[in-house]
């Protein structure tokens, strides 16, 4: 049973009208990735799916989908909350229950042009992916794709950063879909807007309590900071430091607002092959198939980085076993080495494989959930004027990025999925690219597929097809090497 509410467990802040409502503060990390937000930098996720309406009795139209979207809006609680900023911006905002979400305005319909092959797909989503969401509505929409050369349909979800994050997402997802594991929630009961008089109050009420806790945090980190000091003393392989350890390539730098999408389909038994053959994880794989094909694009481009390139990996924070979230961010950041200097794959892979082990110990002495405790304390107006003057002014192109890639892995369904009556025939996921970090590759799981996503700015890497067409070789490659069975691409 899920609780009475789904919703990030930090700070909840009642707020009365007429009887007793309560609104939910969003905590830092969640806030964050509103606060980073500017004309060029959307913090918003996509996640593609592609559904055979085949078999769909009396056969599919677009608003027959809208109204079995409306009729599972309650399955979806973060789709059913806008946001209500705190006047002055003197704490982070609260969520409230909208009171009638209009499911219409935000979906749109697009036809894909002819011929409706994978590659005018991805432009059109590359174009949907190049506008902001709208905050004054609950901060998600809908594209549903027509006119595809299979006869499929794709949906386009873009949902806030600030709504969920991958493991999030992926319980979302599952909870509109038919399994046999749908999770119980709460009846949608619609919540008074707090007046502002009452979201100030309760902010500096907030703000004291969070206060108290600063001295233990500060200790604390103090600790773990000298605890690492002298512990990477004995480690074998030093991970890459954020900027300092970060060469200059040509996707890194000040973005615009516009975005290029591609995918590529890999095999996942093959990759778990390549995984027992080497005795790395899972993860390094995915890894060192990114580094491989990174290594084959740069040297098309002619670009000879001074070093490595580094990766930023999303880790998830929740505990083993936990009921599933469908809200909120619970992740904290590890960066580690593509080993994009080493020639050889297997030394690649086996040289990331190291490199990742020492991240994670670096990542455990400091704390999981160390950035989620520092993230609370940002200065909501001082952090968003900072973001917006950074990306009008271009600092991007003045200093190292903090790492050269975002590299994410989410696993998705293992077993066949419906919507309704049409099935579930792939998936696809990417996060957001920032200021500086101009290639985000995701992955996500779905049967017996690796479905690799690839967002970037055309201003900064203007053939993002072309580097995603070297991930299905760079597996092949390791699958070669290691005499894994064959099957790279599907």
């Amino acid at each position: 049973m899920m609780p009475q509410r789904d919703r990030p467990s930090c700070g909840a802040v009642p707020v009365s009208g007429k009887g007793f409502v309560v609104a939910e503060r969003l905590p830092g990390v969640d806030a964050g990735f509103l606060y980073m937000e500017t004309p060029t930098q959307h913090m918003h996720t996509l996640k593609v799916s592609f559904l055979d309406v085949s078999g769909v009795p009396g056969g599919y139209s677009y608003e027959a989908f809208t109204a079995g979207l409306a009729e599972r809006l309650h399955l979806l609680p973060p789709f059913r909350r806008r946001l209500r900023t705190v006047p002055f911006r003197l704490h982070h905002p609260v969520w409230v229950e909208d009171e009638a979400v209009d499911v219409p305005r935000h979906l749109r319909r697009v036809v894909v042009p002819s011929p409706g092959t994978q590659r005018e797909v991805e432009q059109v989503i590359g174009r949907l992916a190049s506008t902001r969401l709208d905050r004054s509505r609950p901060l998600w929409e809908i594209a549903v794709l027509e006119g595809l050369a299979d006869g499929t349909i794709g949906v386009v979800a873009k949902i806030h950063h600030a709504v969920a994050d991958g493991a999030a997402a992926s319980a979302l997802l599952a909870n509109v879909m038919d399994t046999d594991r749908p999770l119980d929630l709460p009846a949608w009961e619609p919540e008074e807007t707090p007046r502002p008089r009452q979201l100030v109050g309760h902010a500096a009420r907030d703000q004291g309590r969070q206060l108290l806790h600063l001295p233990a945090l500060l200790w604390r980190t103090l600790r773990s900071v000298l605890h690492l000091v002298r512990r990477r003393r004995d480690m074998p392989v030093i991970p890459p430091r954020p900027i300092l350890d970060t060469p200059k390539v040509s996707f890194n730098g000040s973005i615009s607002a516009r975005r290029s999408f591609a995918t590529a389909s890999l095999s996942l038994p093959t990759l778990r092959a390549v995984r027992k053959a080497t005795g790395v994880t899972f993860n390094d794989v995915v890894l060192g198939v990114v580094a491989g094909a990174l290594v084959a694009w740069l040297e098309e481009q002619g670009e000879h980085p001074s070093s490595s390139l580094t990766a930023g990996i999303p880790v998830g924070t929740d505990r083993a076993g936990a009921i599933p979230r469908l809200a909120g961010n619970r992740v904290s950041n590890m960066f580690t080495s593509l080993c994009t200097d080493v020639k050889d794959p297997i030394e690649r892979l086996q040289a990331i494989a190291q490199v990742t082990a020492q991240a994670k110990v670096v990542q455990e002495t400091l704390g999981l959930k160390m950035l989620e405790d520092w993230v609370q304390y940002t200065p909501p107006a001082l952090f968003t004027g900072f973001m917006r003057l950074y990306s009008r002014l271009g600092g991007a192109d003045h200093h190292r990025a903090p790492f050269n890639v975002v590299v994410s892995n989410v696993p998705g369904p293992t077993e066949p999925v419906t919507v309704g009556a049409a099935r579930l025939t792939d998936l696809y996921s990417v996060g957001p690219i920032m200021e500086g970090i101009g290639l985000n590759i995701t992955v996500w799981s779905y049967l017996d597929r690796l479905n690799f996503s690839a967002l970037a700015c055309p201003d900064t890497l203007p053939d993002l097809p072309g580097l995603v067409k070297h991930l299905a070789p760079a597996l092949a490659e390791l699958s070669a090497a290691t005499g894994a069975p064959d099957g790279a691409s599907t």
